[in-house]
Protein backbone atom coordinates (compact mmCIF):
# COMPACT_ATOMS: atom_id res chain seq x y z
CA UNK A 1 0.00 0.00 0.00
CA UNK A 2 3.13 2.28 -0.91
CA UNK A 3 2.78 5.24 -2.50
CA UNK A 4 5.78 6.14 -5.23
CA UNK A 5 6.89 9.43 -7.33
CA UNK A 6 7.91 8.47 -10.95
CA UNK A 7 11.66 8.65 -9.65
CA UNK A 8 11.24 6.41 -6.53
CA UNK A 9 9.63 3.93 -9.64
CA UNK A 10 13.16 4.35 -11.67
CA UNK A 11 15.28 3.97 -9.01
CA UNK A 12 13.30 0.44 -7.95
CA UNK A 13 13.82 -0.55 -11.38
CA UNK A 14 17.67 0.33 -11.50
CA UNK A 15 18.25 -1.33 -8.39
CA UNK A 16 16.28 -4.47 -9.73
CA UNK A 17 18.63 -4.54 -12.32
CA UNK A 18 21.78 -4.36 -10.51
CA UNK A 19 20.54 -7.05 -8.14
CA UNK A 20 20.44 -9.22 -11.23
CA UNK A 21 16.25 -8.68 -11.80
CA UNK A 22 16.06 -7.50 -15.39
CA UNK A 23 13.85 -5.30 -16.97
CA UNK A 24 12.36 -8.41 -18.80
CA UNK A 25 11.82 -10.58 -15.81
CA UNK A 26 10.00 -7.34 -14.02
CA UNK A 27 7.85 -6.67 -17.10
CA UNK A 28 6.99 -10.79 -17.03
CA UNK A 29 5.95 -10.24 -13.48
CA UNK A 30 3.81 -7.07 -13.69
CA UNK A 31 1.79 -8.41 -16.92
CA UNK A 32 1.07 -12.32 -15.14
CA UNK A 33 0.26 -9.62 -12.34
CA UNK A 34 -2.10 -7.67 -14.22
CA UNK A 35 -4.17 -10.83 -16.08
CA UNK A 36 -4.64 -12.25 -12.77
CA UNK A 37 -6.23 -8.99 -11.82
CA UNK A 38 -7.57 -8.18 -14.97
CA UNK A 39 -9.49 -11.81 -15.08
CA UNK A 40 -11.90 -10.99 -12.00
CA UNK A 41 -13.72 -7.63 -14.25
CA UNK A 42 -13.98 -9.56 -17.54
CA UNK A 43 -16.19 -12.73 -18.75
CA UNK A 44 -14.36 -15.07 -21.02
CA UNK A 45 -16.81 -14.45 -24.21
CA UNK A 46 -15.69 -10.92 -23.83
CA UNK A 47 -13.85 -8.34 -26.62
CA UNK A 48 -10.85 -7.35 -24.86
CA UNK A 49 -8.61 -4.64 -26.78
CA UNK A 50 -5.47 -4.35 -25.44
CA UNK A 51 -3.95 -0.77 -26.35
CA UNK A 52 -0.18 -0.42 -25.99
CA UNK A 53 2.25 2.24 -26.29
CA UNK A 54 5.99 2.37 -27.39
CA UNK A 55 7.45 1.88 -24.11
CA UNK A 56 7.46 -0.35 -20.79
CA UNK A 57 3.82 0.49 -19.70
CA UNK A 58 2.96 -0.63 -23.54
CA UNK A 59 5.55 -3.56 -22.75
CA UNK A 60 3.08 -4.61 -19.99
CA UNK A 61 -0.09 -4.63 -22.16
CA UNK A 62 2.05 -6.78 -24.10
CA UNK A 63 2.66 -9.64 -21.53
CA UNK A 64 -0.98 -9.52 -20.68
CA UNK A 65 -2.28 -9.89 -24.11
CA UNK A 66 -0.11 -13.31 -24.13
CA UNK A 67 -1.44 -14.36 -21.36
CA UNK A 68 -4.95 -13.87 -22.09
CA UNK A 69 -4.75 -14.91 -25.67
CA UNK A 70 -2.91 -18.42 -23.68
CA UNK A 71 -5.89 -18.93 -21.72
CA UNK A 72 -8.52 -18.64 -24.19
CA UNK A 73 -9.97 -15.06 -24.20
CA UNK A 74 -10.79 -12.80 -26.73
CA UNK A 75 -8.02 -10.47 -26.71
CA UNK A 76 -6.77 -8.03 -29.32
CA UNK A 77 -3.39 -6.27 -29.27
CA UNK A 78 -2.50 -2.89 -30.56
CA UNK A 79 0.03 -0.32 -30.91
CA UNK A 80 -2.10 2.94 -32.22
CA UNK A 81 1.57 4.72 -31.36
CA UNK A 82 3.49 2.78 -33.32
CA UNK A 83 5.77 -0.37 -32.95
CA UNK A 84 7.62 -0.84 -29.22
CA UNK A 85 10.50 0.75 -28.70
CA UNK A 86 12.19 -0.35 -25.54
CA UNK A 87 14.31 -3.31 -25.54
CA UNK A 88 12.15 -4.86 -22.45
CA UNK A 89 8.77 -4.81 -24.78
CA UNK A 90 10.53 -5.71 -28.08
CA UNK A 91 11.31 -8.77 -26.40
CA UNK A 92 8.21 -9.54 -24.93
CA UNK A 93 6.65 -8.48 -28.58
CA UNK A 94 8.61 -11.34 -30.35
CA UNK A 95 7.59 -13.79 -27.79
CA UNK A 96 4.13 -12.77 -28.44
CA UNK A 97 4.87 -13.28 -31.63
CA UNK A 98 6.54 -16.36 -31.89
CA UNK A 99 3.60 -17.97 -29.30
CA UNK A 100 1.73 -17.74 -32.72
CA UNK A 101 -0.20 -14.20 -31.87
CA UNK A 102 -0.80 -11.10 -34.00
CA UNK A 103 -1.07 -7.56 -33.77
CA UNK A 104 -4.54 -5.92 -34.63
CA UNK A 105 -3.40 -3.36 -36.78
CA UNK A 106 -7.57 -2.07 -37.64
CA UNK A 107 -9.62 -1.84 -34.33
CA UNK A 108 -11.77 1.49 -34.70
CA UNK A 109 -14.42 -0.24 -35.88
CA UNK A 110 -14.78 -2.86 -33.94
CA UNK A 111 -17.12 -3.14 -30.49
CA UNK A 112 -15.21 -4.17 -28.12
CA UNK A 113 -16.51 -5.00 -23.91
CA UNK A 114 -13.10 -3.95 -22.47
CA UNK A 115 -10.38 -1.60 -23.32
CA UNK A 116 -7.23 -1.51 -22.12
CA UNK A 117 -4.88 1.54 -21.89
CA UNK A 118 -1.75 0.56 -21.74
CA UNK A 119 -0.31 3.68 -23.66
CA UNK A 120 1.65 6.45 -21.44
CA UNK A 121 2.28 4.72 -17.88
CA UNK A 122 4.09 6.94 -15.64
CA UNK A 123 6.54 8.47 -18.12
CA UNK A 124 3.55 10.60 -19.69
CA UNK A 125 4.55 14.45 -19.97
CA UNK A 126 2.48 17.13 -20.99
CA UNK A 127 0.99 18.54 -23.92
CA UNK A 128 0.31 15.54 -25.15
CA UNK A 129 0.57 15.18 -28.91
CA UNK A 130 -1.99 15.22 -31.11
CA UNK A 131 -2.35 11.60 -32.07
CA UNK A 132 -2.62 10.48 -28.33
CA UNK A 133 -4.92 12.80 -27.44
CA UNK A 134 -7.27 11.02 -30.28
CA UNK A 135 -6.85 8.25 -28.89
CA UNK A 136 -7.67 9.34 -25.73
CA UNK A 137 -10.86 10.73 -26.80
CA UNK A 138 -11.75 7.44 -28.97
CA UNK A 139 -11.05 5.44 -25.66
CA UNK A 140 -13.86 7.37 -23.89
CA UNK A 141 -16.07 7.36 -26.53
CA UNK A 142 -16.38 3.99 -26.30
CA UNK A 143 -19.51 1.87 -24.24
CA UNK A 144 -16.73 -0.43 -23.11
CA UNK A 145 -14.84 -0.98 -19.34
CA UNK A 146 -11.76 0.61 -19.50
CA UNK A 147 -9.15 -0.55 -17.37
CA UNK A 148 -5.74 1.77 -17.00
CA UNK A 149 -2.20 -0.15 -16.18
CA UNK A 150 -0.48 1.87 -13.67
CA UNK A 151 -1.82 5.20 -14.25
CA UNK A 152 -4.54 6.42 -16.64
CA UNK A 153 -3.55 7.86 -20.08
CA UNK A 154 -3.20 11.49 -19.92
CA UNK A 155 -2.66 11.23 -16.17
CA UNK A 156 0.91 13.19 -14.96
CA UNK A 157 2.35 10.32 -12.13
CA UNK A 158 3.30 12.77 -10.03
CA UNK A 159 0.65 15.61 -9.66
CA UNK A 160 -3.04 16.47 -10.19
CA UNK A 161 -2.68 17.45 -13.57
CA UNK A 162 -4.94 15.86 -16.20
CA UNK A 163 -6.34 18.14 -19.21
CA UNK A 164 -7.46 15.09 -21.03
CA UNK A 165 -7.08 11.67 -19.41
CA UNK A 166 -8.44 8.32 -19.99
CA UNK A 167 -11.52 8.34 -17.56
CA UNK A 168 -10.62 4.27 -16.55
CA UNK A 169 -13.56 2.43 -14.71
CA UNK A 170 -10.69 0.17 -12.94
CA UNK A 171 -6.78 0.93 -12.56
CA UNK A 172 -3.95 -1.36 -11.87
CA UNK A 173 -1.02 0.09 -10.40
CA UNK A 174 2.32 -1.77 -10.78
CA UNK A 175 3.89 -2.15 -7.99
CA UNK A 176 1.96 0.48 -5.78
CA UNK A 177 0.29 3.80 -6.03
CA UNK A 178 1.32 6.84 -7.56
CA UNK A 179 0.44 9.98 -6.14
CA UNK A 180 -2.02 11.32 -8.81
CA UNK A 181 -4.29 8.74 -7.84
CA UNK A 182 -4.91 10.63 -4.21
CA UNK A 183 -4.35 13.96 -6.12
CA UNK A 184 -6.60 16.68 -7.70
CA UNK A 185 -8.60 16.37 -10.80
CA UNK A 186 -6.53 13.78 -11.46
CA UNK A 187 -8.22 10.94 -9.04
CA UNK A 188 -11.05 11.09 -10.62
CA UNK A 189 -9.87 9.73 -13.73
CA UNK A 190 -8.69 6.32 -11.83
CA UNK A 191 -12.14 4.81 -11.25
CA UNK A 192 -11.56 2.34 -8.78
CA UNK A 193 -7.74 1.64 -7.72
CA UNK A 194 -6.17 -1.65 -7.34
CA UNK A 195 -2.24 -2.69 -7.20
CA UNK A 196 -0.70 -5.58 -8.06
CA UNK A 197 3.04 -6.64 -6.96
CA UNK A 198 6.29 -7.04 -9.61
CA UNK A 199 7.73 -9.37 -7.13
CA UNK A 200 9.55 -6.29 -5.15
CA UNK A 201 10.02 -5.44 -1.77
CA UNK A 202 7.84 -2.94 -1.23
CA UNK A 203 8.82 -0.18 1.43
CA UNK A 204 8.89 3.65 0.96
CA UNK A 205 8.18 6.95 3.03
CA UNK A 206 4.36 7.98 1.76
CA UNK A 207 1.38 4.48 2.23
CA UNK A 208 -1.75 4.45 1.98
CA UNK A 209 -3.02 4.00 5.56
CA UNK A 210 -5.55 0.83 6.28
CA UNK A 211 -7.78 -1.24 8.75
CA UNK A 212 -4.76 -3.64 8.63
CA UNK A 213 -2.58 -0.12 9.75
CA UNK A 214 -4.94 0.84 12.52
CA UNK A 215 -5.85 -3.12 14.25
CA UNK A 216 -1.80 -3.53 14.15
CA UNK A 217 -1.28 0.20 16.03
CA UNK A 218 -4.08 -0.35 18.42
CA UNK A 219 -3.52 0.14 22.20
CA UNK A 220 -4.23 -2.48 24.23
CA UNK A 221 -4.29 -1.34 28.14
CA UNK A 222 -4.60 -3.50 31.23
CA UNK A 223 -7.49 -4.20 32.88
CA UNK A 224 -6.10 -1.88 35.78
CA UNK A 225 -6.21 0.97 33.82
CA UNK A 226 -7.74 4.33 35.45
CA UNK A 227 -8.15 7.83 33.86
CA UNK A 228 -4.95 8.99 34.55
CA UNK A 229 -3.91 5.43 32.12
CA UNK A 230 -5.57 8.03 29.33
CA UNK A 231 -4.22 11.43 30.12
CA UNK A 232 -5.38 14.90 30.64
CA UNK A 233 -6.19 16.69 27.83
CA UNK A 234 -6.50 20.79 27.72
CA UNK A 235 -8.73 21.97 25.07
CA UNK A 236 -8.71 25.70 24.86
CA UNK A 237 -11.83 26.65 22.24
CA UNK A 238 -14.93 28.27 21.70
CA UNK A 239 -16.37 31.88 21.85
CA UNK A 240 -19.22 33.34 22.79
CA UNK A 241 -20.34 33.93 19.19
CA UNK A 242 -18.92 29.96 18.25
CA UNK A 243 -19.87 27.88 21.67
CA UNK A 244 -20.51 24.72 19.11
CA UNK A 245 -16.94 24.67 17.57
CA UNK A 246 -15.47 24.03 21.86
CA UNK A 247 -18.79 21.51 21.83
CA UNK A 248 -17.46 19.03 19.26
CA UNK A 249 -14.15 18.95 19.81
CA UNK A 250 -14.89 18.35 23.36
CA UNK A 251 -17.52 15.01 22.50
CA UNK A 252 -14.32 14.02 19.94
CA UNK A 253 -12.15 13.87 22.80
CA UNK A 254 -14.19 12.10 25.40
CA UNK A 255 -15.60 9.11 22.98
CA UNK A 256 -12.52 8.75 21.42
CA UNK A 257 -11.45 7.67 25.33
CA UNK A 258 -9.25 10.93 26.94
CA UNK A 259 -9.11 10.08 30.61
CA UNK A 260 -10.22 13.68 31.83
CA UNK A 261 -10.66 16.71 29.87
CA UNK A 262 -9.80 20.20 30.95
CA UNK A 263 -11.60 22.73 28.78
CA UNK A 264 -10.54 26.60 28.52
CA UNK A 265 -13.15 28.71 27.35
CA UNK A 266 -15.29 31.61 28.10
CA UNK A 267 -17.71 31.76 31.40
CA UNK A 268 -21.01 32.06 28.91
CA UNK A 269 -19.28 29.02 26.74
CA UNK A 270 -19.25 26.96 29.72
CA UNK A 271 -22.65 27.84 31.12
CA UNK A 272 -23.62 27.14 27.24
CA UNK A 273 -22.23 23.36 27.27
CA UNK A 274 -21.49 22.16 30.90
CA UNK A 275 -25.04 20.34 30.59
CA UNK A 276 -24.30 18.70 27.43
CA UNK A 277 -20.87 17.56 28.33
CA UNK A 278 -20.76 17.20 32.42
CA UNK A 279 -17.88 14.79 32.08
CA UNK A 280 -15.57 18.09 31.89
CA UNK A 281 -14.37 20.44 33.82
CA UNK A 282 -13.29 24.07 33.43
CA UNK A 283 -10.50 26.54 33.31
CA UNK A 284 -12.09 29.90 33.05
CA UNK A 285 -10.83 32.15 30.03
CA UNK A 286 -8.32 29.62 28.81
CA UNK A 287 -7.34 31.78 26.57
CA UNK A 288 -5.97 34.38 28.66
CA UNK A 289 -4.55 32.47 31.50
CA UNK A 290 -2.65 30.45 28.70
CA UNK A 291 -0.93 33.68 27.68
CA UNK A 292 -0.15 34.85 30.99
CA UNK A 293 1.25 31.05 31.37
CA UNK A 294 -1.15 29.69 33.71
CA UNK A 295 -2.56 25.89 32.33
CA UNK A 296 -4.04 23.14 34.49
CA UNK A 297 -1.83 20.31 36.45
CA UNK A 298 -0.19 17.08 34.67
CA UNK A 299 -1.26 17.94 31.11
CA UNK A 300 -0.77 15.03 28.64
CA UNK A 301 -1.61 17.10 25.57
CA UNK A 302 -3.14 20.33 24.59
CA UNK A 303 -5.80 21.70 21.98
CA UNK A 304 -6.59 24.93 20.66
CA UNK A 305 -7.95 26.56 17.69
CA UNK A 306 -11.80 25.38 17.53
CA UNK A 307 -14.12 28.70 17.54
CA UNK A 308 -11.22 30.81 18.24
CA UNK A 309 -10.51 34.07 16.40
CA UNK A 310 -7.00 34.70 15.24
CA UNK A 311 -5.45 37.89 17.09
CA UNK A 312 -2.92 39.00 19.63
CA UNK A 313 -4.58 37.12 22.45
CA UNK A 314 -4.77 34.20 20.46
CA UNK A 315 -0.62 34.53 19.30
CA UNK A 316 0.65 35.08 22.81
CA UNK A 317 -1.58 32.13 24.42
CA UNK A 318 -0.04 29.84 21.32
CA UNK A 319 3.41 30.92 21.50
CA UNK A 320 3.08 30.18 25.40
CA UNK A 321 1.36 27.01 25.02
CA UNK A 322 4.67 25.81 22.35
CA UNK A 323 7.25 26.76 25.50
CA UNK A 324 5.61 23.54 26.97
CA UNK A 325 6.31 20.39 25.87
CA UNK A 326 3.52 18.47 25.39
CA UNK A 327 1.70 17.04 22.30
CA UNK A 328 -0.02 20.09 20.55
CA UNK A 329 -2.92 20.31 18.36
CA UNK A 330 -3.81 23.59 16.63
CA UNK A 331 -7.29 23.91 14.18
CA UNK A 332 -8.75 26.69 12.98
CA UNK A 333 -8.49 29.86 14.86
CA UNK A 334 -5.02 28.71 15.64
CA UNK A 335 -3.51 28.12 11.85
CA UNK A 336 -1.69 31.40 11.50
CA UNK A 337 1.86 31.57 9.79
CA UNK A 338 4.88 31.84 12.51
CA UNK A 339 7.81 29.77 13.38
CA UNK A 340 7.92 26.77 15.53
CA UNK A 341 10.46 25.40 18.29
CA UNK A 342 12.60 23.18 16.51
CA UNK A 343 13.84 20.94 20.09
CA UNK A 344 10.40 19.95 21.54
CA UNK A 345 10.10 16.33 22.09
CA UNK A 346 6.51 15.70 21.59
CA UNK A 347 4.85 16.67 17.78
CA UNK A 348 3.07 19.56 16.56
CA UNK A 349 0.09 19.00 14.97
CA UNK A 350 -1.22 21.06 12.66
CA UNK A 351 -5.18 20.32 11.04
CA UNK A 352 -5.54 23.15 7.84
CA UNK A 353 -7.90 22.35 4.96
CA UNK A 354 -7.15 23.74 1.61
CA UNK A 355 -8.23 27.53 2.11
CA UNK A 356 -6.14 27.30 5.69
CA UNK A 357 -2.82 25.53 4.42
CA UNK A 358 -3.15 28.04 1.00
CA UNK A 359 -2.79 31.03 3.53
CA UNK A 360 0.16 29.20 5.65
CA UNK A 361 2.24 28.61 2.27
CA UNK A 362 1.27 31.73 0.04
CA UNK A 363 0.12 28.97 -2.67
CA UNK A 364 -3.74 29.06 -4.37
CA UNK A 365 -5.57 26.09 -3.44
CA UNK A 366 -6.06 25.00 -7.10
CA UNK A 367 -1.96 24.45 -6.51
CA UNK A 368 -2.19 23.00 -3.13
CA UNK A 369 -5.13 20.32 -4.87
CA UNK A 370 -2.76 19.65 -7.35
CA UNK A 371 0.42 18.95 -4.96
CA UNK A 372 -1.39 18.29 -1.54
CA UNK A 373 1.64 15.36 -0.83
CA UNK A 374 4.55 17.59 -1.67
CA UNK A 375 3.10 21.03 -0.35
CA UNK A 376 2.16 19.60 3.13
CA UNK A 377 4.94 17.11 3.32
CA UNK A 378 7.80 20.13 2.50
CA UNK A 379 6.18 22.26 5.17
CA UNK A 380 6.16 19.83 7.62
CA UNK A 381 10.36 19.04 6.93
CA UNK A 382 10.80 22.85 7.10
CA UNK A 383 8.51 23.91 10.00
CA UNK A 384 9.24 20.56 12.17
CA UNK A 385 5.63 20.05 12.35
CA UNK A 386 2.97 17.38 11.91
CA UNK A 387 0.06 18.19 8.67
CA UNK A 388 -3.08 17.05 8.48
CA UNK A 389 -4.29 18.71 5.27
CA UNK A 390 -7.77 17.61 5.20
CA UNK A 391 -9.83 17.09 2.17
CA UNK A 392 -10.46 13.92 -0.06
CA UNK A 393 -7.67 11.77 0.67
CA UNK A 394 -6.68 13.24 4.05
CA UNK A 395 -2.76 13.93 3.79
CA UNK A 396 -0.86 13.09 7.01
CA UNK A 397 2.96 14.53 6.52
CA UNK A 398 5.23 14.54 9.38
CA UNK A 399 8.84 15.95 9.59
CA UNK A 400 10.85 13.13 9.28
CA UNK A 401 9.43 13.33 5.40
CA UNK A 402 7.17 10.03 5.93
CA UNK A 403 3.29 10.61 5.95
CA UNK A 404 0.23 8.48 5.01
CA UNK A 405 -2.85 8.67 2.71
CA UNK A 406 -6.25 8.06 4.49
CA UNK A 407 -8.65 6.30 2.42
CA UNK A 408 -11.55 6.60 4.38
CA UNK A 409 -14.34 9.70 4.38
CA UNK A 410 -16.94 11.33 2.22
CA UNK A 411 -18.32 14.38 1.35
CA UNK A 412 -20.65 14.00 4.23
CA UNK A 413 -17.82 15.35 6.17
CA UNK A 414 -17.95 18.68 3.74
CA UNK A 415 -20.56 20.32 7.19
CA UNK A 416 -19.16 22.88 9.21
CA UNK A 417 -17.53 21.49 12.67
CA UNK A 418 -16.64 18.17 11.29
CA UNK A 419 -12.96 19.49 11.46
CA UNK A 420 -14.02 20.20 15.43
CA UNK A 421 -14.94 16.83 16.16
CA UNK A 422 -11.54 15.33 14.51
CA UNK A 423 -9.14 17.72 16.75
CA UNK A 424 -10.91 16.39 19.51
CA UNK A 425 -10.61 12.76 18.28
CA UNK A 426 -6.34 13.74 17.50
CA UNK A 427 -5.91 15.35 21.01
CA UNK A 428 -7.61 11.90 22.53
CA UNK A 429 -5.51 9.75 21.23
CA UNK A 430 -2.15 11.55 21.46
CA UNK A 431 -2.89 11.89 25.14
CA UNK A 432 -2.22 7.97 25.17
CA UNK A 433 -0.84 6.27 22.19
CA UNK A 434 2.87 6.00 22.74
CA UNK A 435 2.97 5.89 18.63
CA UNK A 436 2.06 9.40 17.86
CA UNK A 437 2.42 8.91 14.30
CA UNK A 438 0.02 6.24 14.80
CA UNK A 439 -2.45 7.92 16.94
CA UNK A 440 -2.95 10.88 14.46
CA UNK A 441 -2.87 8.48 11.68
CA UNK A 442 -5.72 6.32 13.53
CA UNK A 443 -7.50 9.41 14.36
CA UNK A 444 -7.91 10.39 10.60
CA UNK A 445 -8.85 6.80 9.91
CA UNK A 446 -11.61 6.31 12.46
CA UNK A 447 -12.73 10.27 11.99
CA UNK A 448 -13.09 9.72 8.06
CA UNK A 449 -14.77 5.59 8.92
CA UNK A 450 -17.26 7.49 11.09
CA UNK A 451 -19.08 9.07 7.68
CA UNK A 452 -18.57 6.02 5.91
CA UNK A 453 -20.66 4.03 8.43
CA UNK A 454 -22.90 6.93 8.54
CA UNK A 455 -23.94 6.61 4.68
CA UNK A 456 -24.35 3.21 4.72
CA UNK A 457 -28.15 3.83 5.88
CA UNK A 458 -28.01 7.35 5.93
CA UNK A 459 -28.50 10.27 3.30
CA UNK A 460 -24.89 11.99 2.56
CA UNK A 461 -26.21 15.44 2.85
CA UNK A 462 -28.17 14.51 5.71
CA UNK A 463 -24.65 14.00 8.52
CA UNK A 464 -23.82 16.83 10.59
CA UNK A 465 -20.80 17.45 13.23
CA UNK A 466 -22.37 16.65 16.07
CA UNK A 467 -22.77 12.84 14.87
CA UNK A 468 -19.26 12.40 14.39
CA UNK A 469 -19.15 11.64 18.31
CA UNK A 470 -22.21 9.82 18.39
CA UNK A 471 -21.23 6.77 15.70
CA UNK A 472 -17.36 6.98 17.03
CA UNK A 473 -18.10 4.27 19.71
CA UNK A 474 -19.20 1.86 16.88
CA UNK A 475 -16.45 2.58 14.85
CA UNK A 476 -13.86 1.99 18.00
CA UNK A 477 -15.71 -1.04 18.75
CA UNK A 478 -14.26 -2.65 15.40
CA UNK A 479 -10.54 -2.35 16.95
CA UNK A 480 -10.95 -2.99 20.43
Amino acid sequence: MFVYTEEDIRNIDNLAEKNGLSSIVLMENAGRSLFQKLVSYVKKDDRILILSGKGNNGGDGIVLARYLKQNGYHADLSFPLGAPISEAAKHHFAFYKNSGFLETAEYEQNHYQVIVDALLGVGARHPLRDDVKNIIEWINGQNAFVVSVDVPSGVLSDTGEAPIAVKANVTISIHGYKRSAFLLPSSSFYGKKEVVSIGLKEEGKWKVWTEKDVKQTWPNHPSFSHKGTFGTGYLIAGSDEMPGSVLLAAKGAMRAGIGKLVIGTTPFVAGAIAGQIPEATYFFEGLIKAGDGEFPEKLSVCAIGPGIVPGEETETAIQSILQNDWPVVLDAGALQKRTYPKNRQHPIVLTPHPGEFSRLIDQPISYIQKNRIEAASKFAVEENVIVVLKGQYTVIAFPDGTGMINPTGNIALGKGGSGDALTGIIAAFLSYYENKKAAVANAVYLHGLCADLFVKTKGVRSMLAGDIPDILPEVMKRFE
